[in-house]
C-alpha cells in the first residue's frame, strides 16, 4: 500500500469529522500511513509503532524499562557468555491460527542475517554467530563474543516462517501489505482515506485502533480537541499551552532516546576536510534553532545527556564565527564580499536536504539556512519525499548536506552509524580508533568497561564532526481523557497498550 498524498483539511472537513467515538475504537494520528508493515524492513517511527502493535519480540520492557520475557518462557546461558538457550513458551499462536514455535525464531534471526534480504535492521542480529533449533520450542543462540546481557539485544519481532519461501525476502513481497503477527492486535483493514484499522487480540482492554494519517500536524490537535482522534504521538510546542488548559485533554511527558543532526557526506568535497565540517559547526546558533520548535537539551556527540554514554566532558559546538574564520582560512578559503570562496574563487556552497515529513524541519531549516549565509556560505535547500530520500540519501550518497534524526531503543547502540562497516554509515566516516571502540562496546562483559569505551568515541566522534549533533527534544503526548491507565514506552509508544482503557 503507498502512502496517500498529503493533502490540507479544510475547516468545513474538520468539523464534519467532529463527531464522538462510537464504541471502544482509539484513533491516533501519523503524519504519514507506514510504507511496509513488515520488521525486516523498518525505516520511520510510524512503521515502528505499527510493528509493536503487530509483532513481538523474544524479550519487552517492563515498566522499569527492565527485559522481560515476551515469547520466552526460560532462558540459560552458558558460563562463558557466549551462548544462550531459549525456550519459548508454549501455546502461542500467529494471528492466522498458525503455532508460533522455534522455526519462527531461527526464519527471522537467519533472514535478518541474510545479506540477499538488505533488511534495514540486520545489526541487531550482527553479534549472534549462529542459532540452531534444538526442539520445536527451544533455540540456541551462538554468539559472536563474550555478552553481558544477551537478553538486552532481544528485542526484534519474531516474523511467521510459515508465510515466506525463503530466508531471502523481499521488501515488495506481499506481507507487507498483508502482515501476520503475534501481537496484541491484528491489522485487520486499510480504508479508503489512508486509516488503517486493528483490532485487540488476547488481553488488550481497547477493542480498536486506528491509525490515521494527518499529514498537516496544524490539525492533529484541532482533531483531538474536536475529539476525532483519542491520541496525539508528540504534541508541538505550539499546542501544549491549549491542549493543557483543555479539560478533556491530559497530556503525557515522555523521554526519547532520539537526537536531531546535521550530517555531512564525507565523501564529497569539501565535506571531506574536516576543517570545512568544524567551520560550518561552529556557524550553528544551536540555541535559535532550537527555540522556535520547542524544548530539550543541546548535544555535543550521539547519545541523550540522559545516557550512561553520554560524555559531560564534551562541550557542544556553539556559534563562534571567530573559530570557524580560523578553520575555512586552514582549508585554504577566503572571505570575498559576502562569501567564503576558495582557491578558484567558487564560493563555499551546502545543499541541504531534509525529509519533508520531519516534524518542525522546514523552520529549522529556513533558520539554518540564514545562520549559514549570514556567515558566508551558501545554502541551497530540498525538501526530499520518502522515495527521494531512500534513494539519494540511502543507497546512492547523492547529497552534500542532511537535516534529520536517530531514534533508538534503550540500548542506544551507535554501531551502525558510526563504524566503518556500519550498514547505517551513510555518512562515510571512518576512524580506526573509534572502530576499535565501538567493536570493544559491543563485546564489553563489563559495563564500565563499556561505558568507557562509548564515552572517548563520543569525544573523537565530535571532534571528527561527521555530524553535528544539535538537540534531544521534550516530548509530550496528548490524550482524551476518556483514555485511562496510559503508560507510554520512549521508544515504541505501544509497548504497553494492553494495559490502556477507553471510556
Amino acid at each position: 500500500m503507498t502512502p496517500a498524498q498529503s493533502r490540507l483539511l479544510t475547516a468545513g472537513a474538520l468539523l464534519a469529522l467532529a463527531t464522538p467515538a462510537v464504541g471502544a475504537a482509539l484513533r491516533y494520528a501519523e503524519d504519514l500511513s507506514p510504507a511496509i508493515v513488515n520488521p525486516l524492513f523498518a525505516t520511520t517511527m510510524s512503521e515502528a509503532r505499527v510493528n509493536e502493535l503487530i509483532f513481538q519480540g523474544l524479550y519487552t520492557d517492563n515498566e522499569e524499562l527492565a527485559a522481560t520475557p515476551a515469547l520466552v518462557e526460560s532462558a540459560t546461558v552458558n558460563s562463558s557468555r557466549t551462548a544462550m538457550t531459549l525456550t519459548l513458551r508454549r501455546g502461542l499462536t500467529w494471528h492466522d491460527g498458525e503455532t508460533l514455535d522455534a522455526n519462527d525464531v531461527l526464519f527471522t534471526i537467519n533472514a535478518m542475517k541474510n545479506k540477499a534480504t538488505l533488511s534495514t535492521e540486520a545489526g541487531r542480529v550482527e553479534w549472534i554467530e549462529s542459532v540452531t533449533k534444538v526442539d520445536d520450542y527451544t533455540v540456541e543462540l551462538s554468539f559472536g563474543g563474550v555478552e553481558a546481557r544477551p537478553e538486552d539485544k532481544l528485542y526484534f519481532k519474531i516474523l511467521p516462517e510459515h508465510l515466506f519461501d525463503s530466508t531471502t525476502v523481499s521488501r515488495s513481497d506481499g506481507f507487507r501489505n498483508r502482515p501476520v503477527g503475534s501481537g496484541p492486535y491484528q491489522l485487520v483493514r486499510y480504508n479508503d482515506d489512508n486509516s488503517i484499522t486493528f483490532q485487540a487480540r488476547g488481553a488488550a482492554n481497547i477493542g480498536e485502533l486506528t491509525m490515521r494519517e494527518i499529514s498537516d500536524k496544524n490539525y492533529q490537535a484541532k482533531l483531538l480537541l474536536y475529539e476525532s482522534l483519542e491520541a496525539l504521538i508528540r504534541v508541538l510546542p505550539r499546542d501544549l499551552a491549549v491542549l493543557q488548559n483543555n479539560r478533556k485533554v491530559e497530556l503525557y511527558p515522555y523521554q526519547t532516546n532520539s537526537w536531531w543532526y546535521v550530517g555531512f557526506n564525507m565523501e564529497r568535497a569539501p565535506f571531506d576536510e574536516p576543517e570545512v565540517r568544524q567551520a560550518i559547526a561552529n556557524m550553528i546558533d544551536v540555541e535559535s534553532l532550537l527555540a522556535p520548535v520547542g524544548t530539550g537539551d543541546i548535544l555535543s556527540g550521539p547519545f541523550v545527556k540522559s545516557s550512561p554514554f553520554y560524555n559531560h566532558d564534551v562541550q557542544p559546538y556553539g556559534y563562534n564565527y571567530g573559530t570557524a574564520s580560523g578553520l575555512l582560512e586552514k582549508a585554504g578559503y577566503a572571505r570575498e564580499g559576502d562569501w567564503w570562496v576558495d582557491k578558484k574563487g567558487n564560493p563555499l556552497t551546502v545543499n541541504l536536504n531534509a525529509h519533508q515529513t520531519l516534524e518542525s524541519a522546514q523552520e529549522v531549516v529556513i533558520n539554518l539556512q540564514s545562520q549559514l549565509q549570514g556567515s558566508g556560505v551558501k545554502v541551497n535547500v530540498d525538501f526530499l519525499d520518502e522515495a527521494a530520500w531512500k534513494s539519494r540519501v540511502w543507497r546512492e550518497g547523492e547529497f552534500d548536506v542532511i537535516l534529520s534524526q536517530w531514534s533508538f531503543d534503550r540500548n542506544e547502540d551507535i554501531h551502525e552509524q558510526f563504524h566503518s562497516k556500519g550498514s547505517r554509515n551513510f555518512t562515510g566516516y571512518n576512524n580506526e580508533n573509534v572502530d576499535e571502540l565501538l567493536d570493544a562496546a559491543k563485546s564489553a562483559s563489563d559495563p564500565h568497561a563499556k561505558k568507557t569505551a562509548l564515552r572517548k568515541a563520543h569525544a573523537i566522534i565530535h571532534d571528527d564532526a561527521p555530524m553535528v549533533f544539535l538537540w534531544t527534544l521534550d516530548s509530550y503526548a496528548a490524550m482524551s481523557t476518556r483514555v485511562s491507565n496510559v503508560l507510554i514506552h520512549p521508544f515504541y509508544f505501544f509497548t504497553y497498550v494492553d494495559d490502556w482503557r477507553l471510556q
